[in-house]
């Protein structure tokens, strides 16, 4: 199965699990007046929306680069990304309302014990599409699908938030039923949409770093600056800048060899350095410029240098007996 096909059905499987919860949260939220119930169908549909985004964004992304796209389409997972992390700060927002009007002017639930069924339901499927997602998301270095992946992650842990303060107030009305336990829905809700706020600000941050055009991981350059170094004939490099697009890399930087080396041994030096970063980062477009080392070390080479104090006295003396 190819990359792109792998990606777009592991998106399609979330809008159906999404649809599915969604329809069965909203019943049940009506059927038993809970508003953490309802709070948790509007994180689904959420999620839903999200997903549908995701699915399009994966579509798009995958298309090659074109006349006037020519660096690819990658950054719509990005854009999506953000689309995303907006809808879910609205949708925490819209809870905190709710539930805190609820608080306000509490009202008896009816069968809790229906809240709780579908509430597990939603914690088993989201654990298992959720854990596909990252799979898939990881290994297609997808931000659609991670971030996709990351809602219903959420949803997890929201599900299991509402479901024990049902539970709480199902067993409550059994023990003790003149007790008032109707104050646990709104706040178990308000609680959910705090922790569906902080998983919107962590989407934002995530999916606006390749947005602006941040540089890759510090790891990731670092591996790079690694192998530069080990090459043989390779002097030193600098001006290393990278950034990413969706699942595309953006790698170039200034190689420097000895001044008198031929353009073949360069050019081979050159193809060795694009074949190995091209293997532990596919997708990558690489930009090499390379220049003579004439020894004169200005600043911005120094840092970049592979070569020795002894090593670079004995060049200097080599050039100096060539020029005799």
């Amino acid at each position: 199965m190819t990359t792109q096909r792998r990606k777009s059905r592991a998106a399609m499987l979330s809008v159906v699990s999404n649809t599915t919860l969604v329809i069965i949260k909203a019943a049940v939220g009506i059927l038993v007046g809970s508003v953490s119930v309802l709070s948790e169908a509007i994180h689904s549909g959420v999620d839903l929306v999200a997903a549908v985004i995701a699915a399009i964004a994966v579509k798009t992304s995958g298309k090659p680069p074109d006349d006037e796209h020519p660096f690819g389409h990658g950054k719509v997972e990005n854009v999506s990304g953000a689309i995303e992390a907006l809808l879910i700060f609205g949708a925490g927002i819209w809870i905190i309302y709710e539930a805190a009007h609820k608080l306000m002017h509490p009202e008896p639930l009816v069968m809790p014990y229906w809240g709780v069924a579908v509430m597990a339901l939603s914690v088993i499927v989201n654990i298992l599409v959720s854990g596909h997602l990252f799979r898939v998301g990881e290994e297609t270095d997808s931000m659609a699908l991670v971030a996709d992946a990351w809602h219903l992650r959420t949803d997890v842990w929201t599900s299991l938030g509402v479901a024990g303060g049902l539970a709480a107030i199902a067993i409550g009305g059994w023990v003790a039923p003149d007790l008032n336990l109707a104050w646990i829905d709104p706040v178990i809700a308000i609680i959910v949409a705090l922790m569906i706020l902080k998983a919107a600000y962590e989407l934002t941050r995530q999916s606006s770093r390749d947005l602006i055009d941040a540089s890759l991981p510090d790891d990731e350059e670092e591996l790079i600056r690694r192998h530069i170094r080990s090459q043989h004939q390779v002097r030193g490099f600098h001006h290393l800048r990278t950034r990413k697009s969706g699942d595309r890399r953006f790698i170039e930087f200034h190689l420097m060899v000895d001044a008198d080396m031929s353009v073949l041994e360069a050019h081979e030096i050159t193809d060795r350095l694009k074949d190995w970063i091209q293997e532990h980062f596919p997708k990558s477009t690489i930009t090499i410029h390379v220049e003579p080392c004439g020894l004169s070390c200005p600043p911005h080479c120094v840092e970049g240098c592979v070569l020795t104090d002894d090593e670079r006295e004995q060049r200097v003396a080599e050039l100096a007996d060539r020029s005799e």
